[in-house]
């Protein structure tokens, strides 16, 4: 017995973890491929029927979708450009010494310590129109009140944006942060004595030595906003009027509300297609980016 442990030790160790993908990822994974070409509302009676590619030709017709997929773009766009510039410019300040700068950078990953639901219901209780801190401030400030998260037109999303960036930026900083203190300070040094000046180093030293662990939280953050389900669920619930229906909402709506499993797999499908080729796309440009540098 211990023989054939010593000679299959490794196979031991990594068995339990191949179990736990296989039962928690290929398998729901597998069933869901499988759900999205058949049609059942989840009867007892009637069994799924196998309807080929119907679900997916649904899908790519369906306006609300379509309509879904470029709030899904608009949103994951904008919040990780944010995101990213934000992030960048607070790890680079953090960077620095300064006095109380432990404390400055514990409050400042506050936001990413809350969960998401919980943020989100903070941040539609600030928002509310009648009795949110929103308007309070507006009007103190002498403007009329607004309707935060209750309006058809892009405001709705803007906040929805905001809240994600408030909440997200301090993880962005986090993973910049951690790259720039692995830059060896040498090349500053050197810069110094030559007499450059803090942009040129800035993009001359710091981005291109950063670049990598930068590439990396836009990476991790991309894969994560476009997946963004329970802040705008927390706040809106995709509405009013389908204004802030991202495809997740959409997804979830079918599943959940409408009972159309077979639609809804087709949804998730797809979208796991658009994320993967989302990440393999990144990875591309992180070994080109490290190539060069």
């Amino acid at each position: 017995m211990n023989r054939w442990l010593s000679k299959h030790i490794k196979g031991v160790f990594v068995t339990p973890s191949l179990i736990f993908i296989i039962l928690m990822i290929i398998v729901p994974l597998a069933y869901n491929f499988g759900l999205s070409f058949t049609d059942w509302q989840m009867s007892l009676v009637k069994a799924p029927q196998f309807v080929g590619l119907a679900n997916y030709k649904d899908v790519l017709h369906d306006e609300r979708f379509l309509n879904s997929v470029w709030r899904t773009v608009v949103f994951s766009g904008i919040a990780i450009t944010l995101e990213t510039i934000l992030g960048v410019s607070l790890a680079v300040l953090i960077n620095r010494k300064f006095h109380g700068r432990r404390l400055v950078q514990a409050l400042m990953l506050l936001p990413v310590v809350a969960t998401p639901v919980a943020m989100g219901m903070v941040w539609q209780l600030i928002l509310e129109p009648s009795i949110g801190l929103g308007n309070v401030i507006v009007e103190a400030l002498g403007f009329a009140p607004r309707s935060f998260l209750a309006t058809t037109s892009f405001e709705s999303m803007f906040w929805l944006i905001m809240i994600d960036v408030w909440e997200w930026t301090p993880m962005v900083m986090l993973i910049v942060y951690g790259g720039l203190m692995t830059i060896p300070q040498d090349p500053y040094e050197s810069a110094l004595i030559d007499g450059a000046g803090k942009w040129k180093t800035f993009t001359k030293i710091t981005l291109p030595l950063a670049s990598s662990s930068i590439l990396i939280a836009v990476l991790m953050r991309l894969i994560d906003v476009v997946k963004t389900y329970d802040i705008i669920y927390a706040t809106t619930q995709g509405g009013p009027s389908f204004a802030t229906e991202t495809i997740n909402i959409y997804g979830y709506l079918n599943m959940f509300a409408y009972y159309r499993f077979g639609k809804a797999a087709a949804i998730s499908v797809l979208f796991f297609i658009v994320v993967m080729a989302i990440g393999c796309g990144f990875l591309k440009v992180k070994s080109a980016v490290e190539v060069e540098y």
